[in-house]
């Protein structure tokens, strides 16, 4: 990569994020490879992870569908290309106009997460002379080895309906007139590399399955989310997730009912590698405690470290010395929280270099902001 980059972009303004679409390529055909021999398994890319145009664009054209989280995302998939009947919505929050433009586009299923939410779908279902195909997005509280801010199924989270009122939604529903029930959702959370996690939401989802089966009640669908890591110390080593191991993991433990499908919503494993935040350093400053490299990128371009303490692999890529240093790499905003990572060794830095930001395509520039009035990074691709 460091080659390739430096010869094509090494002159353009930083930052900007630089995205390798072979690797995003050959992601994909991971991804089909290991679902394609698994019987009606179906893929959503998670479009909150990346909703660049380009990177959209090649998804699309590998055939798969998405997942949304709000109405821009709707709207953005649609202008990409997706097939309306491949998109399935989520989200905690959804806005009467959102709910309005999913159903105007005919979207495969509203992922529905609490019972007045339900009955909004269903009031407007009416208004447009719709039937609303949900699933419920059930809480499994099923911890995840995860940063406690992306874990999102346990009964402290915010998202999904509780499993004692799973029986008392779905009879509501099949009560409605504008509604029809279609199956179970999940997400137990994100950058999950531990299987045992996957397996354990099998184990739930067998029991309510079971629950609901005890009770006359059949579901089309089951959805697990997504939730699969990337190894984000050492990119190089393992630019593509374990996708044998996590389709695997429901394959062998997740029991579906005869006539079911299985949809996975899957956005980090997918981009997050291909992507790296190119910064230039400004300043080096020394301290009686620390030495900084103070580069031109910030958290405006790559929150995830000050808002979750995230890692990435940061790399020297234009530092001829064979010498190591120490450093902390730091932005210019207005934030002591602004800071890429600390107390890292990097060859000799100085003015001028070109550091990469690893591991940057999920949650990096869909992420970024304006604040300290600062223009949104420039985007290239190879």
């Amino acid at each position: 990569m460091k080659e390739r980059l430096i010869e094509q972009l090494g002159n353009k303004p930083t930052p900007f994020y630089y995205y390798d679409t072979e690797l995003l390529q050959a992601t994909l055909d991971a991804v089909l490879k290991e679902a394609s021999d698994k019987e009606n398994y179906h893929i959503h890319y998670a479009v909150k992870a990346n909703a660049n145009p380009q990177i959209l664009n090649i998804i699309k054209n590998a055939g798969i569908g998405v997942d949304c989280v709000s109405g821009g995302e709707i709207e953005a998939s649609l202008k990409a290309g997706f097939p309306s009947d491949k998109i399935v919505y989520a989200g905690v929050g959804k806005s009467d106009w959102e709910i309005q433009l999913g159903l105007r586009n005919d979207i495969f299923c509203f992922n529905v997460e609490s019972i007045p939410e339900l009955e909004v779908i269903n009031e407007i279902a009416g208004q447009e002379n719709k039937v609303a195909n949900v699933c419920f997005r059930i809480n499994p509280n099923v911890g995840a080895h995860t940063h406690a801010n992306i874990t999102t199924g346990l009964a402290e989270n915010k998202f999904g309906i509780a499993m004692e009122d799973m029986l008392k939604v779905i009879r509501l529903s099949q009560s409605m007139t504008n509604i029809h029930y279609m199956g179970l959702h999940f997400h137990i959370g994100s950058q999950i590399t531990e299987m045992d996690d996957f397996q354990a939401l099998c184990v739930r989802i067998n029991e309510l399955q079971d629950q609901l089966e005890a009770e006359g009640i059949t579901s089309e669908i089951i959805n697990v989310g997504g939730g699969l890591g990337i190894d984000y110390s050492d990119p190089d080593k393992n630019p593509i997730p374990d996708f044998k191991s996590y389709f695997g993991t429901y394959k062998e433990h997740l029991k579906l009912h005869p006539g079911q499908s299985l949809h996975f919503e899957l956005g980090r494993s997918i981009t997050g590698q291909c992507g790296s935040l190119i910064t230039k350093v400004l300043y080096v400053k020394k301290t009686t405690a620390k030495q900084f490299a103070i580069v031109d990128a910030g958290m405006t371009e790559l929150i995830r470290p000050a808002l979750y303490q995230a890692h990435h692999k940061i790399e020297n890529l234009t530092s001829k010395s064979e010498s190591e240093e120490t450093y902390d790499v730091v932005g210019p905003i207005c934030e002591s929280s602004d800071v890429f990572d600390k107390d890292i060794n990097l060859p000799q830095t100085l003015r001028g270099d070109l550091l990469a930001i690893r591991s940057a395509g999920a949650y990096g520039e869909i992420m970024a902001s304006c604040y300290n009035c600062r223009p949104l990074p420039k985007t290239y691709f190879s």
